[in-house]
């Protein structure tokens, strides 16, 4: 007889002692988020029905066009996040600064903030190719009791207690880690319950597979483009496989199962990056690491950075473990 799946909410249950600090909240916050992210889910898969498609008409704080579905996943996880008054602040890739949350019952003693990108590779929404959430969780370094201020933000990944994605595709899933190993769980949309599908997510050593928008490729550092024709060289494994959705949940949920990198350099268009240090690469790098890769960007770890700012972008690798170290060897050897 098959063996009856653990449901997301049985598994935090089970894994509760292992939330440093915690007395409830942290699993409470996990539960918040699993919650937004059905509704999320939902509105994702209206897409085409109603008019949540294109352009909302606004940019964010990067100058970026916003999509309908940007604003709506941002009102809905920072919303469902403010209800369950669990948290003290919420910081968004959509948002021009942090929001600081005070309950009425509970003057400023919630321990956690939470940052996040509502809604990753949006732009692809039109094309009905997998977007995604990514989520960050940390404990605050103010005092208890005052109110969240941008300090308890500007933490280096390795303050992270908590992180993970949502990836809205064929099949929805939510990939989590809190520092013990990083475990899958898909929805089942008939009775909207998230089960433990994938445990024990590992990314194999080495991988074929190289993630990049090679269409940058002239803007690229020498090291990248050395590294991009060691990929496309025809010697033992290789040529690898070129792969990029140009969702970074998708292309790194894809790197993790198969085995690969994804690469997003700075550039002399981006001369600092493009992708955010706290709202995507750290938490994608706690996962990975969780996950027997590595996340670097280009020369050292990308969580020991200590952040500056709300919204500040770095080079980002992250993969398989030996495809990122080698492409820090072309990075040293670039220079």
């Amino acid at each position: 007889m098959q063996q009856k799946k653990k449901t997301l909410g049985e598994f935090i249950i089970e894994n509760q002692s292992e939330f440093k600090f915690s007395s409830g909240e942290l699993s409470k916050l996990i539960n918040a988020i699993r919650l937004a992210a059905k509704v999320v889910n939902h509105e994702v898969n209206k897409a085409g029905l109603i008019d949540i498609l294109g352009a909302a008409g606004d940019t964010n704080i990067q100058g970026e066009n916003q999509q309908k579905l940007d604003v709506l996943a941002n009102e809905r996880f920072i919303q469902t996040l403010k209800n369950r008054e669990i948290v003290c602040g919420i910081a968004s890739e959509e948002e021009d600064d942090f929001i600081a949350i005070n309950s009425l019952d509970n003057q400023h003693q919630n321990k956690y903030v939470v940052l996040i990108d509502p809604l990753d590779g949006s732009s692809n929404i039109d094309v009905n190719v997998s977007v995604g959430t990514i989520f960050s969780i940390y404990r605050r370094v103010t005092p208890i009791g005052s109110p969240v201020t941008l300090e308890d933000f500007l933490q280096p990944g390795i303050n992270q207690v908590a992180a993970g994605y949502i990836v809205y595709g064929t099949s929805t899933m939510l990939v989590y880690t809190t520092g013990h190993g990083v475990n899958g769980f898909t929805l089942n949309p008939a009775i909207g319950t998230f089960y433990l599908s994938n445990p024990d997510m590992q990314f194999p050593e080495s991988g074929n597979i190289y993630s990049v928008n090679e269409g940058n490729y002239i803007h690229f550092p020498q090291g990248v483009k050395d590294y991009i024709k060691y990929c496309q060289m025809e010697e033992g494994d290789r040529p690898y496989t070129s792969r990029y959705i140009g969702s970074l949940v998708s292309d790194f949920h894809r790197n993790m199962i198969k085995g690969g990198i994804y690469m997003y350099p700075k550039s002399s268009v981006n001369s600092e990056g493009k992708l955010r240090l706290l709202y995507e690469c750290n938490p994608m790098a706690f996962l990975a690491e969780q996950a027997n890769g590595k996340a670097s960007d280009g020369f050292g770890r990308i969580m020991e950075i200590q952040p500056t700012e709300l919204h500040q972008r770095v080079p980002f690798f992250c993969g398989s473990r030996l495809m990122v170290e080698k492409a820090e060897e072309f990075m040293a050897a670039g220079q």
